[in-house]
């Protein structure tokens, strides 16, 4: 069984299938602390270059300003649960190969926001920061030293008048071949011949993200008081342009779900109220869902940080039927939720911050993930991306002890790496332990590389 067979089956509760052994993504600081650290470098992730669609390419012209193929500090580099490609981030394959994990959730590479795209544009540059208009007609900032993600400061849309303006030149629903990349054909190939999840969507499309991240999140909140009737223009507009383009693109290609970016809560919950996500976010969101479902798109999942309780029964309400990553820093507890919500796929919910505290720290972050696995529609992985206070031996410890954990709940199936039996699965004192047990990861302290074993 495959990556994707077993993610529909995760997705559709099947305990019995080993769910999926993916982290959402590493700071580049951390890499490069791990390779310092005993990492084999096999793969440095390479910074992409070339640009395709706002919804792979945009920040490319900050991470690359340099020139030099070196990571940022602030750059993530992907690591399997958060879909890729996306925001020019690159992609881990040598932590992914040292620690057996899976191969990445993919993303469909079309372009949901303007057509054409916006010129890149360098307003100022100094040794220190990077001015510039990205390919999303947004006017961003990009400290070098610091070098996380850019910031904006002008939005492409201030009001009626240039939101009327962008969708005469930019917005042609009686064409939309633009928005597909020029190796389009190819990737169609690549996606019909498959063995991973492919999604559609993606950041930064959603119905609260997308606005902010053309409006910018102040300006938009005002704009849900001031004048309501833009935003429904506006959300209205890109509903139909994305069932357009979902339809042209689930023409030629099977996708497993839809991806919904929100980012629209913080550690006290979420940023508007039920009553502005009722009217401007559940009709748009359930319009599209509704659209995808009929045409054989089963898994709807939604991304935002933060506590994001108050929010999942009105997003399920539409069809949505997963989440994720659940901060845990943000009081999100991943047993909890699933007690009031059992049929809420699940994705994320282990503490980064808790990665770093010692294997004690790590052995009580991990005591929840069994009984979560037991009861299926669960990925468990680190809840963000690890910082760079995390060292390698810690990752590793923790990483070692979760695939233990996933390799005693569930199989694997024919084409897997193991084939355990969901028989016994259990936590000893925070210890994943089960039998029978094909194999385990031990530490060599004197060298902090990991090795895998045969018992």
């Amino acid at each position: 069984m495959n990556a994707r067979e077993r993610f529909h089956e995760i997705c559709n509760f099947n305990p019995s299938v080993q769910t999926l052994k993916w982290e959402f993504g590493y700071w580049g600081e951390t890499i490069k602390n791990w390779y310092a650290e005993g990492l084999p470098q096999h793969r440095y992730p390479p910074l992409p270059a070339e640009i395709t669609t706002p919804t792979s390419s945009l920040y490319i012209p900050a991470w690359t300003c340099r020139g030099d193929g070196v990571l940022p500090n602030g750059t993530a580099v992907f690591g399997g649960a958060a879909y890729w490609p996306t925001q020019g981030f690159p992609l881990d394959t040598d932590v992914r190969n040292h620690f057996g994990m899976d191969p990445t959730h993919r993303l469909v590479d079309v372009n949901l926001l303007f057509d054409p795209m916006f010129d890149v544009e360098v307003i100022d540059e100094t040794d220190r920061e990077l001015k510039y208009q990205d390919i999303d007609g947004v006017k961003r900032i990009f400290l070098k030293e610091e070098a996380t993600i850019p910031t904006g400061f002008e939005w492409p849309i201030t009001g009626w008048e240039s939101w009327n303006r962008l969708k005469a030149e930019r917005i042609n629903l009686k064409d939309i071949s633009g928005r597909f990349p020029k190796n389009w054909p190819q990737l169609v190939e690549e996606y019909r011949h498959r063995d991973y999840p492919l999604a559609i969507g993606g950041y930064p499309q959603g119905f609260f993200g997308t606005l902010a991240h053309l409006l910018g999140y102040e300006n938009l909140f005002v704009l849900y008081h001031e004048q309501p009737e833009l935003l429904h223009d506006i959300l209205g507009t890109f509903t139909e342009v994305w069932i357009a383009v979902f339809s042209e693109v689930l023409d030629q290609v099977e996708v497993d779900d839809w991806q919904i970016w929100e980012d629209m809560s913080d550690k006290n919950g979420s940023m508007i109220s039920p009553k502005m996500v009722r009217e401007f976010l559940l009709p748009y969101m359930q319009r599209v869902g509704d659209f995808l479902k009929a045409r054989g798109v089963r898994h709807i999942h939604l991304d935002t940080d933060g506590n994001c309780s108050s929010l999942i029964p009105m997003f399920m309400e539409v069809g949505v039927t997963g989440m994720w990553p659940f901060e845990h820093t943000a009081g999100t507890d991943v047993l909890s939720i699933r007690e009031k919500y059992p049929t809420l796929v699940m994705s994320g919910g282990i503490a980064k911050s808790a990665i770093a505290g010692g294997r004690l720290a790590i052995d009580a972050a991990l005591k929840p993930i069994g009984e979560m696995l037991r009861r299926g529609g669960y990925i468990p992985h680190i809840d963000h991306f690890v910082p760079p206070n995390v060292s390698f031996e810690e990752f590793g410890y923790y990483r070692m002890q979760l695939n233990d954990l996933i390799d005693c709940c569930g199989a694997v199936g024919n084409g897997g790496s193991l084939a355990i039996a969901a028989t016994s699965c259990r936590v000893d004192g925070g210890y994943p332990s089960c039998q029978p047990r094909e194999q385990h990861e031990t530490v060599r302290p004197e060298t902090k590389a990991f090795t895998r074993v045969r018992t």
